[in-house]
């Protein structure tokens, strides 16, 4: 087996193994990204190897909870682990949400390893015309 080598791989591996596999008392970060297209806030989030049923969403108040957990991979009895380089364990990332989302109506999705969420921007925090009235209720003072 021909293998090459990156130094700076090799930091975030011994980092990793110092800090350990994410518990649910103390996860592992999830990188993500976030950006509005529309109506609407677009949130992904990286979890490759992760069941859609090992994920949990969580929304209380404004305070929007992911979090997944990545199990080891079953091997067979005679099986010997020569590399092991993804990292196990639970991961999680909360986001305050602004006022101006509707946490009622998230959606998600989740394919090839990304899970991706869907926040609609609420009807009240939408950009709206104001009409004006011409000639009605005004009045005159004379002094």
């Amino acid at each position: 087996m021909l293998m090459r080598t990156d130094p700076f791989r090799e930091l975030d591996r011994l980092a990793q193994q110092l800090v350990g596999p994410g518990t649910w008392s103390k996860p592992s970060a999830m990188p993500m990204d976030a950006y509005r297209g529309g109506d609407e806030y677009v949130v992904a989030f990286d979890v490759p190897g992760v069941t859609a049923d090992a994920i949990d969403i969580d929304v209380e108040r404004n305070m929007l909870t992911v979090r997944a957990e990545r199990r080891p991979v079953a091997k067979a009895d005679d099986a010997q682990m020569e590399l092991s380089e993804r990292p196990l364990g639970v991961f999680s990332r909360q986001i305050v949400l602004a006022d101006a989302l509707d946490t009622e109506h998230i959606k998600a999705d989740y394919d090839a390893g990304v899970l991706t969420l869907r926040i609609p921007i609420a009807e009240r925090a939408k950009p709206r015309k104001i009409s004006i009235g011409v000639g009605t209720g005004h009045k005159e003072i004379s002094g």
